[in-house]
């Protein structure tokens, strides 16, 4: 478009008209026109080449870019589908590890679901037998309740034993044990109404009496008198003064005052010493015995024995046999036995119960 105005004018100029002279010089004005126009289109074209080389470069770089960015594309590529087909074949071996370990909890499903229609059948057995089985171990506690009273007389572990029954029938809350409960209230009240005794108590101050035995002195030992309060002191002041003093208490010794109305103790060998101490344990040993049985007619009878013996044969005015005389007379005053209650209506309460709750399961 750009080549048309300039070779217009140039063909005018050139075309000889119809009215020229055939060999007629041309114009000079028409010459200088047709250079710049040559120029102008040289311009024109150096131009466009050089915008066309332009976008060729440009075009060529942008293809190079393209093709550089789609080979690291398809790297990435080849890399993600590499990982893919690692992560496939992990998740395919996790789910055959999944589906085995399914198989086998399905198994142990199986299984858990036997044992637990076995308990079901078990628990169910269980709660049929489970009143007599209580029923059971009330009567056995309330049984050994009976023999500690009525064989031992030990009221505490009576006590004990009722208590223990009722607070598993409180534990139970069935409404049919309510006149059970009733009847062991009503012996566990007249068991704290009886006096206390105190048999450990009593047990020990036996023990320790039959251990002071050998240490009692008798009445027939005779022991060196103490030496007069001015001994040591007449050593350092002189011979005479210690010879007086002896002189002294051999005349003091002439004459003896001493009480006529109580007898004379017996006089006894070694051999009947010894017998006496091991009869005098002996004597303390059956009182023991008869305090654990609550056989308080023996009981007595010995502890009287015992203290008769110690006031016959051994010193009365030493410490030891005033204070063994005092705690046999306590021990004989103390009532060992009283009389307990008898639990059998409890007894009877419970097996009618028993009667009742067989019937009712047949």
């Amino acid at each position: 478009m750009n080549d048309s105005p300039a070779s217009t004018p140039q063909a005018q100029g050139d075309a000889p008209g119809p009215d020229a002279a055939p060999g007629a010089a041309s114009p000079p004005g028409a010459g200088a026109s047709s250079n710049r126009v040559s120029g102008i289109a040289l311009f024109v074209a150096l131009v466009a080449t050089a915008v066309a080389a332009w976008q060729w470069h440009d075009e060529r770089n942008r293809s190079e870019a393209v093709r550089q960015e789609l080979a690291k594309r398809l790297a990435d590529a080849d890399i993600q589908a590499k990982d893919g087909r690692l992560i496939a074949e992990q998740a395919r071996a996790a789910t055959v590890e999944a589906q085995v370990k399914l198989g086998v909890l399905e198994n142990r499903l199986g299984e858990s679901q036997s044992q637990q229609i076995a308990l079901e059948a078990l628990y169910q057995e269980l709660s049929r037998n489970r009143d007599e089985w209580a029923y059971a171990e009330i009567d056995q506690s309330l049984q050994v309740a009976n023999q500690q009273l009525q064989l031992a007389g030990n009221v505490k572990a009576a006590l004990i034993a009722l208590q223990n029954v009722d607070t598993r029938l409180q534990r139970m809350e069935r409404p049919q044990f309510r006149v059970l409960r009733k009847a062991i209230n009503r012996d566990i009240e007249r068991l704290k109404a009886l006096p206390h005794v105190d048999i450990v108590g009593i047990s020990v101050r036996l023990d320790s009496l039959a251990t002071s035995v050998d240490a009692l002195p008798l009445a027939t030992e005779v022991r060196p008198p103490p030496p007069p309060p001015g001994a040591e002191a007449d050593k350092a002041r002189g011979p005479w003064l210690r010879f007086w003093r002896e002189v002294w208490s051999d005349v003091k010794q002439l004459a003896r005052v001493q009480r006529m109305d109580k007898p004379d103790p017996p006089l006894l060998a070694p051999a009947q010493s010894y017998f006496l101490r091991e009869n005098l344990r002996l004597r303390l040993a059956g009182a023991r015995l008869a305090l654990l049985a609550r056989d308080e007619t023996n009981y007595k009878a010995d502890v009287r024995a015992a203290r008769e013996w110690i006031v016959r044969y051994f010193d009365g005015r030493d410490r030891q046999v005033a204070q063994a005389i005092s705690t046999l007379g306590a021990l004989h005053a103390a009532a060992i036995s009283i009389e307990v209650p008898d639990i059998s209506g409890t007894l009877d309460a419970l097996r009618l119960l028993r009667i009742a709750n067989e019937r009712s399961s047949r």
